[in-house]
């Protein structure tokens, strides 16, 4: 796994259906993202926060909120998170709400087509995120980003990168759904994505989920995840917008980030949807930092390696 650990904050909640998540990156910060990492032989630099325009906090237009601040504010990650892969760095972006991974995996998938690796993206998350504007009831584009990414959205968010669609839904394995639109779930069907929701996991276990989610990769694969907070039960991690009951669990998720970090192979990473509005004393931003901790190689285990 790289050493080389380059943050970018996105401190906007252009595409939530709530605000707060514009202090998602700082929550981070206080938490000790940075000396955290450190501490585990990492080389972090922290680039500070991008910029964009602020909320306007408008209705909907033709099915979409805030949709040319939604693009204004991805094209900024994407050039961002792009030039640190440049540079042989592995991006961390703080988040922000989850429209924000059009950008960054959209950079992800251009920096592979120009590296020539093929691309994995894990997506932990309660919801699929694969609305339209003609299925979505909010306009909210936190909840389109993997739709866009897949060529199903508007032109200035699907072109992001120069390439159309940005990913194959056969790259995505997404892990802990259990919030799906019946209009989204028809097209998650449709676009072949595979899924291991929370009846999956009740029923076989994180470990079956992320054996099947890990497999295939070999050393020219490049691991994205996209870590969107709400992935997490609310009674450990009460800081998001949208929390829906029945999440993994703390050692489920510790189980899935240590079996991440055993692949050897994460090269980028999205925190998204942290609210420190909706949380208490920062124990949701406390609580990612120590999963995020495992990603990066901490371990729980007292065996012998």
């Amino acid at each position: 796994m790289n050493q080389n650990i380059s943050l970018i904050g996105a401190p906007t909640d252009i595409g939530a259906g709530s605000r707060g998540a514009s202090m998602g990156p700082e929550a981070l910060r206080v938490a000790h993202i940075v000396p955290v990492l450190q501490h585990l032989g990492l080389q972090v630099i922290d680039r500070g926060n991008l910029s964009g325009p602020g909320n306007p906090w408008l209705p909907p237009v033709h099915g979409y909120r805030h949709l040319d601040e939604v693009v204004t504010w991805n094209t900024a990650v994407h050039n961002a998170v792009h030039a640190e892969l440049d540079q042989g760095r592995l991006p961390i972006l703080l988040g922000g709400d989850h429209c924000l991974g059009i950008g960054s995996v959209s950079a992800v998938a251009r920096h592979c087509r120009e590296a020539g690796k093929k691309l994995r993206v894990l997506w932990l998350d309660a919801h699929a995120d694969f609305n339209t504007h003609t299925l979505t009831p909010s306009g909210n584009l936190h909840g389109m980003p993997l739709a866009c990414l897949c060529g199903y959205g508007p032109r200035g968010l699907t072109e992001l990168g120069g390439h159309t669609p940005a990913i194959n839904p056969k790259w995505v394995r997404q892990i802990g759904i259990r919030s799906v639109d019946e209009g989204e779930k028809r097209l998650v069907h449709e676009a072949g994505l595979d899924v291991f929701d929370m009846r999956y996991i009740d029923e076989l276990g994180m470990r079956s989920a992320m054996e099947l989610a890990l497999a295939l990769m070999d050393a020219n694969t490049h691991l994205h995840v996209s870590f969107d907070v709400d992935f997490l039960d609310p009674d450990i991690a009460p800081g998001v917008g949208t929390t829906v009951r029945g999440g993994p669990t703390y050692r489920e998720a510790q189980l899935c980030m240590e079996m991440i970090a055993d692949t050897g192979r994460l090269a980028s990473l999205d925190v998204m949807e942290l609210n420190p509005a909706f949380d208490v004393r920062n124990r949701t931003a406390e609580v990612a930092v120590d999963l995020l901790a495992s990603l990066f190689g901490k371990s729980t285990l007292m065996r012998k390696n």
